[in-house]
């Protein structure tokens, strides 16, 4: 596709990438050499949250965005996993709040002081237990707050309500390792890929599948949706073995819309789409290139605009949030790049090229900001846009959609809503008639050996009572013996006196 000419007229049509100074960026970070399909990188307007590498567990490092150039070696760090931190996530809405999923089959969230970390946090504001395997993906709701899902490797979705502290949901339509998830624009739609060659759409909060596609030709490994058009967009690998995207209709998966192959590379193809400039970026694991297009609903409907280079070769990718961008150097995108070779956090900005310094209103259009449109309690009880909308059109009010924002003044709104963990009390965890927390396996290989010691500490220890209480029965019966014999010989004397009595009494008489 990158080979066609474009002279199809578009605003994005020269936007460039612009690598950040190199005081601008981050050095020095034990980056994870984990291999497992994640970006291990979250970022927002406050912080940027990396996933490292230490030994006994799991972590990751919190920094201010502000506080670029040489980390400290000795940086405090998020470590209260028991396991490999598999994804990390920062909540939308509460720019402080960040959710973390690991081997040890926990989900944990995290309250990060203004300011970043003064020492190493290892008390999680609420640890959530459900899933049996490890925990691989994790994703914030878009609109609603106070719901987080995630996805483990026992081919589970649990939908968490964090205002009480537990799993509220259960999808089960899964039948292996589940690779990506994806909301719509509204929440109320979710895509899924799958390692069984599988994309579904599911309704989240009663678990049914309303669409499911079997790609045999296109072997999903990643999904997401592309805004209000009613459309998704899958990477893969087609059946000769090279890196390929689909386009599909989320109402009709029958068939892809349009497939193209990209190269022939093995590197996963990270997606990420812009809903307000309709560009979609491709960003491939181990390479150091960033492809970009932008989407119509018309055909071509994906239109080839430009490519990022570099030497680099890219472990993850983070994203800033809209409302986190340089909107005065008509930064539409910014990327944040891992470098694992060089311990380096690399910003990427992509910046459409203007000549006016005046705000640029058709390349920042409304936005959402970090204001939910729903409470969890709301959501769950069914309200979504579609059913919404009617109710509140005659007052002309969206509320079930997004609560869109305004990057024209800066946004620097402050952000009202306080995270309270609820207290929880130790108790089974039941989801669909399931106790998701009885029989648990042990969650890392650390835990399985501790398990181990454990139990033959105490089988010597039962063997040792139970030696112990052989002998004092053994006791107990000699002594019990004894106490026989020497009754029955003292009523044998008694029997012996009574008739010596007896035969001295016929002698006298």
């Amino acid at each position: 596709m990158s080979w066609r000419p474009t002279y199809r007229s578009s605003k994005f049509r020269n936007v460039y990438g612009k690598v950040a100074n190199r005081e601008h960026c981050f050095e020095g970070i034990p980056i994870t050499k984990n291999v497992h399909d994640n970006h291990f990188c979250a970022v927002n307007s406050k912080f940027l949250a990396i996933v490292t590498e230490s030994a006994g567990g799991g972590s990751f490092i919190v920094i201010p965005v502000t506080q670029s150039g040489r980390i400290d070696p000795h940086h405090p760090k998020v470590c209260g996993h028991q396991g490999n931190v598999l994804d990390i996530k920062w909540n939308p809405f509460h720019e402080n709040i960040i959710a973390s999923c690991s081997e040890d089959s926990s989900v944990r969230i995290w309250e990060i002081p203004d300011g970043g970390l003064r020492r190493n946090m290892t008390e999680a504001i609420l640890e959530l237990y459900g899933h049996s395997r490890r925990v691989g993906l994790i994703e914030w709701h878009p609109t609603c707050n106070g719901i987080l899902f995630s996805a483990g490797y026992d081919y589970k979705i649990l939908i968490w309500n964090l205002e009480i502290g537990e799993p509220v949901k259960m999808i089960d339509c899964h039948t292996d390792v589940i690779l990506c998830v994806s909301f719509n624009t509204e929440g109320s739609l979710l895509a899924t890929t799958c390692k069984d060659k599988k994309l579904r759409v599911i309704e989240p909060r009663s678990g049914q599948v309303l669409q499911e596609a079997n790609c045999k030709n296109h072997k999903v490994n990643r999904v997401v949706f592309l805004g209000n058009m009613k459309r998704l967009l899958t990477t893969g690998v087609s059946r000769w073995n090279t890196r390929q995207i689909a386009l599909w209709d989320q109402e009709d998966l029958s068939m892809p819309i349009i497939e193209e192959e990209i190269d022939g590379l093995s590197g996963l193809l990270f997606p990420f789409y812009d809903a307000d400039t309709h560009m979609l970026y491709l960003a491939g694991k181990g390479d150091g290139n960033i492809r970009y297009y932008e989407v119509t609903t018309e055909k071509p409907y994906l239109q080839y605009l430009m490519e990022f280079r570099s030497p680099a070769p890219q472990k993850g990718l983070g994203v800033m949030p809209k409302h986190g961008l340089d909107v005065g150097a008509c930064e539409v995108f910014r990327f944040y790049k891992l470098v694992t070779l060089k311990g380096l956090i690399e910003p990427i900005s992509m910046i459409v090229p203007r000549r006016s310094e005046t705000y640029q209103e058709d390349i920042y259009p409304m936005t959402p900001g970090t204001e939910p449109a729903l409470s969890a309690d709301e959501w769950l009880s069914g309200i979504n846009r579609g059913k919404a909308f009617t109710l509140v059109y005659n007052c002309k009010s969206l509320k079930y959609r997004p609560v869109l924002i305004s990057l024209k003044e800066g946004y620097s709104r402050p952000n009202k809503l306080v995270f309270k963990a609820p207290v929880k009390e130790k108790k089974s965890v039941v989801v669909n008639g399931i106790d998701l927390l009885e029989n648990v396996p042990p969650r890392t290989e650390n835990e399985l050996l501790r398990m181990f010691f454990r139990q033959q500490d105490e089988l010597r220890r039962l063997k040792d009572e139970l030696s112990q209480k052989d002998i004092k029965i053994r006791q107990l019966e000699l002594e019990l013996n004894n106490l026989r014999n020497t009754s029955y010989q003292i009523c044998l004397i008694n029997s012996l006196h009574l008739s010596c009595h007896i035969r001295h009494d016929i002698l006298k008489e």
